[in-house]
């Protein structure tokens, strides 16, 4: 090194060879961190996954050369001047700690050329492919040589223009796919998920920037700029109610069948169920069982009451690192009480938000709405736990002793039983404490499914204690939502008439909705999830049922250490 040069010299060290458990770096997993770091993370380390329009085109771009044919001899002949033409093979190597599945693979004797297929058109760049395209070839190529090849150069075949672009696997392009291997090996072994991308135009094609939310971190974090509205496919999928006494559910193709006596009595498209809701007894074949847990559609159980009992899922979340969090975070007080203050004070926010806009008398309660302030005041100054609930139940009270007067009621008329004085439950007496338990059970049931989806175990919480067989994280974070969507429900269905006193069933002093009134109530509580508002917080417009997966996935970028804190969800 001459005098005074303080360059350092890098040195190329061989990956040391797998062993153990050890897993290979996909060659697709390579070319997802040259695209975006934070995507390789999510998708390699804490199992995401999600489809779009362009996940589901790359499928069906490779239907014909998914199917194998060919075979790549395991030690190539150097004399041989045999011609190769081999498709859907799958290499790997543990030296170089790789894996990759090769669409095609063409050659003469030892000297071969790998094909990718890729969707689309070819793009116009200067190198005839986009980086991350290229990289996935080289490893292919790398991977070639490796088994006894020599391979220099590949080609990128793209479907819709039926185009095929020479890629050169030359020095600049095999250190640009080494730097891309030790760079996806040093984050996926530092467990800490990347920054997501700034304002950038990927962002709005991936399919899993409703799971990364780039915009919404990066404003939590510094509130300079907007987040675009959430690139996300319409939400088509609905949940599937069957609450008929000994129905069926049997799997026919791609529709579930409904049967009660033998009869047919409905049919849903597999793809348009997001979950299975089962009300009673009701059977469901083992082969729709089986169908429904490979496409991670859960199934809901309750009792023919509406009680949430539980739910049936596939295999389940591939992302520790949320429930990892989750526990630490659960067994450390001071978390647990500054997240329970913040649920808390978030309810008693959206209680007070929904008396002023729903109160019927002529005088604005203004004694009512500082009460409310004096109660989030004292949650706020809580020191544990017990003084907490403590401020919650005295907002409850409070607010329940003036429930009342958001109800439409004709007090002239003695056949209507709306009459509400305070909350009472297992059993409810009267309708309306009927209605909101089982809105409250509907509502348990959609935060459970919504967090056991995004990751989380929805039976340990932070302000509801863990009881055998209560989700309490999803009792935590439906606190807030309870007045915005069960009480709202409640409110609708009984100042709209759609459900009426002729509903009820009274038996033994415990009141219950008849099924003609749960299916009309059902409709009004799915209807309240697919109501669309503008985000407090963000300023997009999305439906409350996006809004709770929004939610649960805030809570994970806060306890994985993205966000300081976990914004709660009030309205105005």
């Amino acid at each position: 090194m001459p005098e005074g040069d303080n360059t350092q010299i890098e040195l190329p060290l061989p990956f040391p060879e797998l062993s153990g458990d050890m897993p290979l770096l996909p060659a697709r997993m390579v070319n997802e961190y040259q695209y975006c770091p934070r995507l390789a993370y999510l998708e390699w380390v804490q199992g995401e996954w999600e489809e779009s329009s362009d996940t589901v085109e790359g499928r069906y771009a490779h239907r014909r050369v998914d199917r194998p044919s060919g075979d790549l001899p395991p030690h190539p002949d150097p004399d041989s001047e045999e011609r190769l033409h081999a498709r859907s093979i799958t290499l790997s190597s543990n030296k170089l700690g790789l894996i990759a599945k090769i669409d095609l693979i063409e050659g003469v004797g030892t000297v071969v050329t790998p094909v990718d297929y890729k969707k689309g058109k070819r793009p116009h760049v200067a190198r005839g492919a986009y980086d991350p395209e290229r990289v996935q070839l080289c490893i292919q190529g790398m991977l070639l040589e490796e088994h006894g090849y020599e391979c220099n150069e590949g080609l990128i075949y793209y479907v819709e223009s039926k185009e095929r672009v020479r890629v050169q696997f030359d020095a600049e392009l095999r250190t640009m796919t080494k730097n891309a291997i030790d760079g996806l090996r040093l984050i996926a072994s530092g467990g800490r998920v990347p920054d997501p991308l700034e304002d950038s135009p990927k962002c709005t094609r991936c399919s899993l920037v409703g799971i990364c939310l780039p915009d919404e971190v990066r404003f939590l974090r510094r509130q300079d700029t907007a987040p675009r509205p959430l690139a996300v496919a319409r939400e088509e999928a609905l949940p599937l109610y069957v609450q008929a006494h000994n129905a069926k559910v049997v799997k026919k193709g791609e529709t579930l069948e409904i049967y009660v006596d033998d009869e047919k009595v409905q049919s849903a498209r597999l793809i348009e169920v997001s979950q299975l809701v089962l009300m009673g007894n009701i059977y469901v074949t083992t082969p729709t069982l089986h169908e429904l847990m490979s496409r991670e559609i859960p199934i809901s159980w309750h009792s023919y009451g509406g009680w949430f009992v539980g739910h049936t899922v596939g295999t389940g979340h591939k992302n520790v690192e949320i429930r990892t969090a989750q526990y630490k975070a659960s067994f450390d007080a001071a978390k647990c009480l500054c997240l329970a203050k913040g649920l808390v004070v978030a309810k008693i926010q959206n209680c007070r938000t929904l008396l002023r806009r729903n109160w019927k008398p002529e005088s604005r309660p203004e004694h009512l709405l500082e009460g409310f302030q004096e109660d989030i005041r004292r949650a706020q100054r809580a020191r544990d736990l017990q003084e907490l609930l403590g401020a919650e139940g005295q907002a409850a009270a409070r607010y329940f002793a003036n429930f009342a007067a958001m109800l439409s009621v004709d007090r002239d008329d003695k056949s209507l039983r709306f009459d509400f004085s305070a909350r009472n439950r297992r059993p409810p007496t009267d309708p309306v404490n009927a209605l909101l338990s089982y809105a409250y059970a509907l509502l348990v049931r959609a935060w459970t499914v919504t967090l056991t989806a995004v990751g989380f175990d929805a039976y340990r919480g932070f302000y509801h204690q863990p009881r055998y067989g209560r989700p309490a994280l999803a009792l935590d974070l439906m606190e807030p939502f309870r007045p915005l969507i069960a009480d709202s429900t409640v409110i609708q269905v009984i100042n709209n008439g759609e459900v009426r006193p002729s509903d009820f069933q009274s038996v033994a002093g415990s009141v219950a909705l008849k099924p003609e009134g749960r299916k009309r109530f059902i409709a009004a509580f799915e209807r309240r999830l697919s109501h669309e508002i503008t985000h407090p917080i963000f300023g997009y417009r999305v439906s409350y049922r996006r809004i709770m997966e929004l939610q649960a996935r805030l809570l994970a970028r806060h306890l994985l250490g993205e966000l300081d804190e976990y914004p709660n969800f009030t309205t105005r």
